[in-house]
């Protein structure tokens, strides 16, 4: 499969290491909003302008689109989605229906197959809790983010005027995560479960109580937790915040029987790099809408619409041999 990454940033450098490692995937380019010329890629691959995107229609069998949630996403991916099969991370879990209706409809205009909200948390973990919530219908379930560096928050903090480069947290509550994983079904709000802690650097000059206000205030990401805001320098950011680690857990805590049996179920990841594992599953993905898009089908999917062995690069007999 031909694969196109639409953006290059941390999740498009991502998004390459991962194609390279995949023996069925070769990369066509980077396309970008800045000048071609500046950009240098980590392999090698070429990198054309944005502008020229159209260009490569018949050249381009899914096309990865690494831009941000906040703003980018809700118009790139639908418009790419009329001429390409694309894949995407959207991860405003609140807009995930609205964007795929958005999707559906340039997909199935175009013929093609769009597959949105990829990556870990949407993207495997949902799976994980439809998993878990199919084997213990009685119980509830729990996810916990963190301690890691939010892509899509950090970058919805970008977005603010005056905001230079910023790293957003999710912290678990400590008190939340260690009652679920002693069997506990607590009922927890959405800030007694998480808090976030951000560091920001501005510039000279820039109203720091607005953007603080701006960042505790902003809907979707920040409004609902207990939200601190640190401003630094550019170096201390880069020396004390330059990685990109993540991770999370998917747990349930279920009964059976007639509730004299307890069990809990617990999927956990610990990242090193969360834009190169999110790329990693972003290419899994970008396989899955190869195949569907060979087979005819059109229109706008979620990986909970996905069939596991789509996702996979070895045939269904290997699969059968070393997976079930």
């Amino acid at each position: 499969m031909k694969i196109g990454i639409f953006g290059y940033g941390n999740l498009g450098r991502g998004v390459e290491y991962a194609t390279r490692a995949a023996a069925d995937a070769e990369l066509v380019g980077m396309f970008t909003r800045r000048d071609p010329s500046s950009v240098k890629t980590e392999t090698g691959a070429p990198v054309f302008s944005a502008d020229d995107i159209l260009k490569f229609k018949d050249k381009i069998d899914v096309l990865v689109i690494c831009g941000g949630s906040a703003t980018d996403l809700p118009e790139q991916t639908p418009a790419l989605a009329e001429h390409f099969s694309v894949v995407d991370s959207f991860d405003t879990h609140a807009k995930i229906s609205e964007h795929l209706a958005r999707c559906d409809g340039a997909a199935r205009r175009g013929g093609n197959v769009a597959v949105i909200s990829s990556g870990w948390d949407p993207g495997l973990f949902s799976l994980l809790r439809v998993y878990s919530s199919a084997a213990l219908p009685e119980g509830e379930g729990y996810t916990f983010w963190g301690r890691g560096i939010s892509q899509g928050h950090s970058d919805a903090i970008r977005r603010i005027p005056g905001v230079i480069d910023a790293r957003q947290y999710t912290v678990p509550v400590p008190e939340a995560l260690a009652a679920v994983r002693a069997g506990e079904c607590p009922s927890l709000t959405t800030r007694e479960k998480h808090r976030r802690e951000c560091f920001v650097v501005v510039e000279d000059g820039a109203d720091r109580a607005e953007i603080e206000t701006a960042i505790k205030t902003m809907p979707n990401y920040f409004a609902d937790y207990d939200t601190t805001v640190t401003f630094i320098s550019r170096e201390e950011l880069l020396s004390e915040h330059g990685g990109m680690p993540h991770g999370g857990s998917v747990i349930r805590n279920g009964r059976t029987g007639e509730g004299g049996n307890t069990h809990t179920v617990e999927f956990s990841l610990r990242l090193d790099s969360n834009p190169e594992f999110t790329g990693s599953v972003l290419v899994a993905t970008a396989r899955a809408a190869y195949r569907m898009s060979s087979r005819g089908q059109t229109g706008a999917y979620t990986v909970l619409d996905i069939a596991p062995a789509d996702l996979s690069p070895l045939s269904r007999e290997e699969l059968l041999h070393t997976m079930l």
